[in-house]
């Protein structure tokens, strides 16, 4: 991986953690899934209208069925999230699925993208998932995990595995704009959400005002976070760049335990290191 792209997925790793705490703090909201793709739409659609103008894409089938899936596949993973935040805790969640993710985007990128591992970054790989493992409390530690949380965690994990590979696709193969395939995505969620938001639009008024900045932040938070790791997907394989993202695991982690006081302990300190060692083996993989 190139200095360019670790140093945009590192990035892209922290403002993730950042964004999912914020929607920690937002989980009792009913509305929040619509209050922030309504505000990154607003914030980002000037920016892929200009895009656009520029670019002049011309799409064809293939094109419009990868802004499809990644529409409905980033729905489903913000609806398993927020409802994953709703039911547990962000250390418990948040690791889980981060570390779904990179395991099945990288078998995935290696079966279906024809993407090459090499024996440092198949290493790199085993260290990151043992290391979330780890961070989690499944492993190494008295304390296991909720099961509520370990399932909206493995589930919102095979979400982040299914739109990786499928957005990897579209901006490597197809060379659609990272800032349209991030678009789309929020675009979608906003339109389908919008009706049941109107039939609540007096609750949905209220939870503008009372969570306004997790909002804000989200909005702008959200798409930048995942605009850079399309970016990065157009410079190294996404079976490496999809594991290093996890570094967010480490933040966020840090996060859950001292801004939100849930559980945290020692061995939260060797998965670190476990996922440390596991990116560096993805950025300094082998000729």
């Amino acid at each position: 991986m190139s200095a360019l792209a670790l140093g945009l997925v590192l990035l892209a790793a922290l403002t993730h953690a950042s964004w999912n705490l914020s929607a920690k703090y937002a989980a009792q909201s009913k509305h929040f899934v619509f209050l922030f793709s309504l505000g990154s739409v607003l914030v980002y659609g000037p920016i892929v209208a200009a895009v656009m103008y520029v670019e002049r894409p011309v799409f064809e089938t293939r094109h419009w069925l990868s802004l499809a899936a990644t529409s409905v596949l980033h729905l489903a993973y913000s609806i398993s999230l927020q409802s994953g935040y709703r039911h547990s805790d962000l250390s418990v969640v948040y690791p889980i699925a981060r570390g779904t993710g990179p395991l099945l985007s990288f078998v995935a990128a290696v079966f279906l993208l024809g993407e090459s591992p090499t024996p440092q970054s198949l290493l790199g790989l085993v260290l990151i998932v043992g290391g979330i493992l780890l961070v989690a409390g499944l492993v190494g530690h008295h304390r296991r995990a909720p099961g509520v949380g370990v399932m909206y965690g493995l589930i919102t994990g095979a979400f982040i595995a299914a739109y990786t590979v499928n957005d990897g696709w579209a901006v490597k193969m197809l060379l659609i704009s990272p800032f349209l395939v991030d678009f789309t995505g929020n675009l979608f969620r906003m339109v389908v959400l919008a009706p049941r938001a109107w039939r609540d639009r007096d609750r949905v008024r209220l939870e503008a005002r009372v969570f306004r900045k997790p909002v804000i932040v989200v909005s702008v938070l959200g798409p930048l976070g995942y605009i850079l790791v399309l970016f990065a997907m157009r410079l190294a394989p996404v079976s490496h760049v999809a594991p290093a993202r996890e570094l967010s695991t480490l933040v966020g982690a840090w996060f859950g335990s001292r801004l939100l006081r849930e559980s945290g302990g020692p061995w939260r300190f060797a998965g670190a290191a476990l996922i440390v060692a596991g990116v560096v083996c993805l950025a300094w993989r082998a000729a």
